[in-house]
């Protein structure tokens, strides 16, 4: 079953999730970039972002997602949507910075993909990503726990999750390829609030595809249970629910071309 994606429903906590991106391209120092690229841009609004940074720049968005491209679609930001797998992407020129946040760990295998990456940005141009770093946290082991278990398992063994790799893989590839790499990691503690707030936040990314492929007559029955071990997991205080998260940040800058 293919996952879909629902924009309304990821931008629950939209401050929270868009801080990364904020954080990631305030380290690109590109001066005057003629393109700029959100690979994997999702609803278009954090790439609207990027026109403030860069407002001379020509911006383009990517995304897989029918529904996220449609939503970004809908904005007026003077931005261009495309509708296309960052694994078959490749632009017309190579761009000046190519960003893809929260993305590349859905993509299997995705280092095998820096090569090619590069290939889109021009000599001294930047990529940057950014990739969580918490699939270890209960927010992900409870869902497989649960996934795992008899009543579930049938529905969701071919589920694909979510993953990245240590920072230091990350520094290490791209070093290999001739960049320029500062890479670094923040855990970020969210104050969330609302009812049953880590099972919204979840839902809307990394838990999304088993939900989505259990029937009809399993998933109240799990969504209950992921409920109840994540209230327990993540107590509700006074202030709220505090969900750490551990993101990883990658910006490269690439070589100048040989004279």
């Amino acid at each position: 079953m293919a996952h879909t994606w629902d924009p309304e429903q990821y931008l629950t906590y939209a401050d929270e999730r868009g801080r990364p991106f904020v954080e990631l391209v305030g380290r690109i120092a590109a001066d005057a970039p003629a393109t700029v690229v959100d690979l994997g841009c999702g609803p278009g609004t954090l790439t609207a972002l990027l026109r403030d940074r860069w407002p001379d720049a020509r911006i383009e968005g990517v995304d897989s997602s029918p529904e996220m491209i449609e939503a970004a679609r809908r904005t007026d930001q003077g931005i261009t949507f495309e509708l296309a797998d960052l694994r078959d992407w490749r632009p017309d020129q190579p761009v000046d910075v190519l960003v893809s946040n929260a993305t590349l760990q859905w993509v299997p295998d995705h280092l095998d993909l820096l090569p090619t990456l590069l290939d889109a940005v021009r000599p001294g141009g930047w990529f940057a990503c950014q990739v969580p770093g918490n699939f270890d946290a209960p927010s992900h082991t409870i869902r497989q726990d649960l996934a795992a278990e008899p009543a579930y398992a049938a529905a969701t063994r071919d589920v694909h999750s979510p993953a990245s790799h240590e920072p230091a893989v990350y520094l290490e590839a791209l070093a290999a390829l001739g960049c320029t790499v500062d890479v670094w990691e923040t855990t970020y503690l969210h104050v969330l609030t609302g009812e049953d707030a880590v099972f919204t936040w979840v839902s809307g990314t990394g838990a999304g595809p088993t939900l989505q492929a259990l029937p009809d007559e399993l998933r109240p029955g799990f969504e209950a249970e992921f409920k109840r071990r994540l209230a327990v997991a993540y107590p509700t205080r006074d202030y709220g629910v505090v969900l750490p998260f551990r993101r990883i940040f990658v910006v490269a800058r690439k070589p100048e071309a040989a004279r």
